[in-house]
């Protein structure tokens, strides 16, 4: 999760949570339900006490999306050379055809 940057100047910033059993956890009846975690985003105007290190490390939405498409590119060229090098490799079992 990245910190994002709106048009406003306000920050996204990523914000997880981790709730064990019995940190208000539990379902009606009391039941505990296990361990919860939640990942968010919260809002940061200017002024606020970490505004200026984090705006350091921010992206704006466009730079965001940018960003995922050349990763998606990228990794689909991995995949491809990744394939090439796999089947230029004659005599390899491919997985599950030696009983493991």
């Amino acid at each position: 999760m990245y910190v994002i940057r709106l048009p406003d100047g306000t920050l996204r910033v990523p914000h997880s949570v981790l709730a064990d059993e019995g940190e208000d956890g539990a379902v009606p009846g009391g039941r505990p339900e296990g361990r919860i975690i939640a990942d968010a985003y919260v809002e940061i105007a200017p002024g606020d006490p970490d505004y200026d290190r984090l705006l350091r490390e921010s992206l704006t939405e466009d730079e965001l999306e940018d960003r995922r498409r050349r990763w998606r590119d990228e990794d689909a060229d991995l995949l491809r050379r990744f394939e090439e090098w796999k089947s230029d490799r004659p005599g390899e079992d491919a997985p599950g055809e030696n009983g493991d």
